[in-house]
């Protein structure tokens, strides 16, 4: 077993997460950490689960953001029906991931299957996925599909890594070893029983009536906290004499925060209380300012270590690039009015 430190030496610098790593992930079955115990899965709690994303974020930025995406792909064995995902999720291997973009059309066939083709982006961890998720509107005879308010209908899938073509396009300044490339799938068949809809349940669970808000938000806030809490033993290193302990203060508190709302959301949901809206803003924007905040302050640090902090072969280069670029993420980017 690789400890955090032989992790973050063999994640320095590179183009793809190693596979021993990748093997010592599958073995945990950290990719498996929100997949129900029914399946296979290791089912936390969400508490659990967030801690665990933050402590792979702090020991690489690529390598937490990968996890988070991937495992939170793997939510979908929820929504899938069991007899499929005992199916799946059999193999301690199976990783699903995708895109959220609706990239593409599933045309129904005679037999009730669909007819999969499409483009999607920025699907995370695409070379170690055993599975690929994807969006797609649904056509018959080549027209769309309407629901009763006359909207577009939108189906998920998810097929098989074999059935898509990967195209490693990746040319952000971050996150370089995330795997994250675009698919293509070209007149792939896919069995109705493939399909699924996010927000419609085969499982019976806390973690299913979590809105989907509130997951994306708290998994991807301790990503960006473990980044930094990295960015703050690197910069240290440059810096000794740096008085980093209130940033490290703040990292901290706001995990003892975010660990207050999962128990809080747990809670309610146990005695069947409906998450409001107002719960769910409150969430999205104490992240949000949290992300703000630390962005500003990571900046602040980094204009006082010098040169060496630019050099692209330091650790504090990789893990500062890493973090802005997943700043870019769409989850709390601001509203330009």
């Amino acid at each position: 077993m690789l400890s955090h430190k032989e992790i973050r030496e063999k994640m320095f610098g590179v183009s793809e997460i190693p596979e021993a790593i990748i093997n010592q992930i599958h073995q945990q079955r950290l990719l498996q950490i929100w997949v129900p115990e029914m399946y296979g899965g290791l089912g936390v709690r969400l508490r659990e689960g967030l801690s665990v994303l933050f402590d792979w974020s702090k020991i690489d930025g690529s390598l937490g953001w990968m996890l988070t995406l991937c495992s939170g792909a793997n939510f979908f064995s929820r929504n899938l029906k069991p007899e499929i995902a005992k199916e799946l999720f059999s193999n301690p291997q199976t990783c699903f991931g995708g895109s959220g973009m609706i990239g593409g059309t599933a045309e129904k066939q005679a037999d009730g299957s669909f007819l999969m083709n499409g483009l999607w982006h920025f699907a995370t961890g695409a070379p170690h996925l055993s599975h690929f998720t994807l969006n797609a509107k649904l056509t018959e005879k080549g027209e769309p599909l309407l629901d009763e308010s006359g909207s577009e209908m939108i189906r998920s899938f998810v097929i098989s890594k074999n059935k898509a073509e990967i195209i490693p396009n990746w040319k952000s300044m971050g996150m370089k070893s995330t795997g994250t490339y675009s698919f293509k799938v070209e007149n792939v068949k896919i069995p109705e029983a493939y399909s699924f809809i996010y927000d419609e349940f085969f499982t019976d669970d806390v973690l299913d009536k979590i809105p989907f808000r509130i997951f994306a938000d708290l998994t991807l806030l301790v990503n960006y906290l473990g980044m930094a809490s990295h960015f703050s033993e690197e910069a240290i290193k440059i810096r000794p004499h740096l008085d980093l302990h209130s940033f490290n203060e703040k990292i901290e508190k706001e995990m003892e925060r975010i660990i207050e709302f999962a128990n809080e959301i747990e809670s309610l949901l146990n005695d069947f209380a409906t998450i409001s809206f107002e719960k769910q803003k409150e969430i999205h924007n104490y992240s949000s300012e949290v992300v703000e905040g630390l962005s500003h302050q990571i900046l602040d640090i980094y204009f006082q270590l010098g040169i060496k902090a630019s050099h692209t072969d330091s650790t504090v280069y990789q893990v500062f690039c890493d973090y802005f670029t997943a700043t870019q993420h769409s989850n709390f980017r601001r509203e330009i009015k």
